[in-house]
């Protein structure tokens, strides 16, 4: 199996770093030509406006749709999530529209209002996740195909499956839980059919 981390701006080292404690040497994507071959890949966080636009530069946003379109896994973190929707709530960036779903970016303010928040997980287990989110979006809206794995609360997911793609508002990458990681290569691993989370599944604990 072949993973592959968009490595053109964000924290992909962070990402690349967990996936080798898992035994997987990550592949750093910054041409189209990086992604052929690969099984999966991660967008990671990062500013969602320079990651956009460099996607347009180094000419990724075509294969990387197309990736996703074939079945291949695609996992998208923070700015990564913004990137995987189909819409988002500002007119900057222009996402890739793979996934049914919309998004609000900077959702819970600036980078000074970053927070920490434990979450229910049921697709990882039992044991809640603990969450980081910096300078975090939301998902304002799930289309019909998707699967909700976790809500900071009632009405806001911040964790989405829809066949081989996921996203998430938060940064699993930055903690020592490596579950979400573990998840997606699950993913990768099937061609994009991992056993089918239950729909609205999750919720969250005080931190």
């Amino acid at each position: 199996m072949e993973v592959g981390v968009l490595a053109i701006q964000g924290d992909f080292a962070e990402h690349i770093a967990v996936l080798g404690k898992l035994g997987v040497k990550a592949r750093e994507v910054r041409l189209p030509e990086h992604l052929d071959s690969l099984d999966g890949l991660i967008i990671p966080g990062g500013e969602s406006t320079t990651l956009s636009r460099l996607m347009t530069i180094y000419n990724l946003r075509e294969p990387v749709a197309q990736m996703a379109a074939q079945g291949r896994a695609v996992w998208g973190t923070c700015a990564g999530m913004i990137m995987l929707a189909q819409e988002i709530t500002e007119n900057d960036p222009i996402p890739l529209g793979v996934m049914d779903i919309g998004v609000q970016r900077n959702a819970f303010g600036r980078q000074v209002d970053s927070f920490e928040q434990t979450l229910d997980v049921s697709a990882l287990g039992p044991d809640p996740f603990h969450a980081i989110f910096i300078r975090a979006p939301v998902i304002i809206r799930v289309g019909e195909e998707v699967d909700v794995l976790s809500t900071l609360d009632a009405d806001r997911p911040v964790a989405v499956q829809q066949g081989n793609l996921m996203a998430t508002s938060f940064h699993p990458e930055l903690t020592d839980d490596h579950r979400f990681h573990s998840y997606f290569l699950e993913l990768a691993g099937g061609n994009g059919r991992p056993p089918r989370p239950k729909r609205n599944a999750g919720g969250n604990s005080a931190s």
